[in-house]
């Protein structure tokens, strides 16, 4: 705890993390595609971005709340879906699940995540999202659905951005595994973060909860989970596949990975209620535009009719008052929060929100605004 009380901003966790992950787990959570040009525009775009503020305004009293599909948070950061989490610290999605709710914040969990639908939902009552991924098997999406419906998940968002998995090399080179392997080529890095070997060592086996306890993903005895994902991924899926599942759930539903302006049109067409502006952190195709760069354009396209939340490169609270005053409705994080749950486990997470709501607060006071509702295009060139 004390080590995450000396971190101040969010790469202070990062660096955290990279002491005490093991070399292929790191990788695996900091790597992009190909030569990694997306991911590290992901986060340099934003400075291009300059601040206009307004002076000899009352900031005394600065209200960070808003709302998401009709929901009230209290903080316009929310959680993105990521997978494994348990990889990155043993405490795993149910932390970081309790974190957001303390921060009035939503979670999105996983469809490939290390923690069930009904084990996330039985630790918090917070604001839930599932990630899903349109599978090859109907029948699983409908046993996914049915289970987030009694669980009490508040909206599904729709991965659209993996018909096939990116390029990593960062993993390819340390051959890595799910679940994790202890090859012998990584032993030796494995062996020197003693921590977090006893903790893999000593806690439940990580796997895919959510596909294993499935009833329908016909898995055999022993059957490898990775590749069952692998097969699952639908490169053929379409809009008639997303129009198909809008239909089924039947209640709030995000499209996340568009970046394209007739995309998120075609999103909306289709009964869409929001659209995440993300390029899945870099991780998949590069050379992809930075999503603040588009976000006007497709704030623009959809014209009011659907919530935009922007995902990818946000490490400032100054990126998520630029990203609002752009018309995003709230922003989304990943790779941050994860770094800060391998830093700290659950504080570490608590810090982190300590840390961006503080930032976020201070930004506002110094722009002169006093509600999310007041950043508007006026504050930045």
């Amino acid at each position: 705890m004390s080590q995450v009380k000396n971190c101040f901003n969010l790469n202070d966790f990062r660096v955290l993390a990279k002491k005490r992950l093991p070399r292929m787990i790191y990788d695996y959570l900091e790597g992009g595609a190909d030569d990694e040009v997306t991911l590290t525009r992901n986060e340099s775009r934003f400075s291009k971005i300059q601040l206009m503020p307004r002076v000899l305004r009352d900031v005394s009293n600065i209200d960070l709340s808003t709302t998401v599909l009709g929901q009230k948070v209290d903080l316009p950061v929310l959680l993105s879906p990521t997978g494994q989490t348990r990889m990155f610290h043993h405490t795993g999605e149910p932390a970081v699940a309790r974190a957001a709710a303390k921060a009035g914040t939503v979670y999105s969990l996983s469809s490939v995540s290390s923690t069930s639908i009904e084990d996330v939902a039985a630790i918090t009552d917070g604001l839930k999202w599932f990630q899903i991924y349109v599978w090859r098997d109907r029948e699983v999406i409908k046993e996914f659905m049915d289970r987030c419906r009694v669980a009490g998940y508040n909206a599904l968002c729709l991965t659209v951005d993996l018909p096939v998995h990116g390029n990593r090399e960062r993993d390819l080179r340390n051959r890595l595994t799910f679940p994790t392997s202890l090859a012998p080529k990584v032993v030796a890095d494995i062996l020197s973060h003693p921590q977090w070997l006893y903790h893999y060592m000593t806690n439940p086996k990580i796997n895919i909860s959510n596909v294993k306890d499935s009833k329908n993903a016909r898995l055999s005895h022993g059957g490898n989970l990775i590749d069952y994902i692998s097969n699952q991924l639908d490169s053929a899926v379409d809009w008639d596949d997303a129009a198909w599942m809008i239909e089924h759930w039947n209640g709030p539903f995000l499209i996340k990975g568009i970046v394209n302006a007739e995309d998120a049109k075609r999103a909306v067409e289709i009964g869409a209620s929001g659209i995440i502006v993300s390029n899945h952190g870099g991780r998949q195709l590069d050379y992809m535009p930075p999503t603040i760069e588009v976000l006007p354009e497709i704030v623009k396209a959809v014209a009011g009719r659907a919530e935009i939340l922007l995902d990818s490169g946000v490490r400032r609270g100054t990126d998520v008052v630029k990203a609002l005053a752009l018309g995003a409705s709230a922003v989304m994080i990943g790779r941050p929060y994860l770094y800060a749950l391998a830093a700290g486990g659950e504080a570490g997470v608590d810090r982190m929100f300590e840390l961006l709501r503080a930032e976020i607060m201070r930004d506002m006071a110094l722009l002169g605004c006093t509600k999310i509702s007041d950043l508007t295009s006026d504050f930045i060139r």
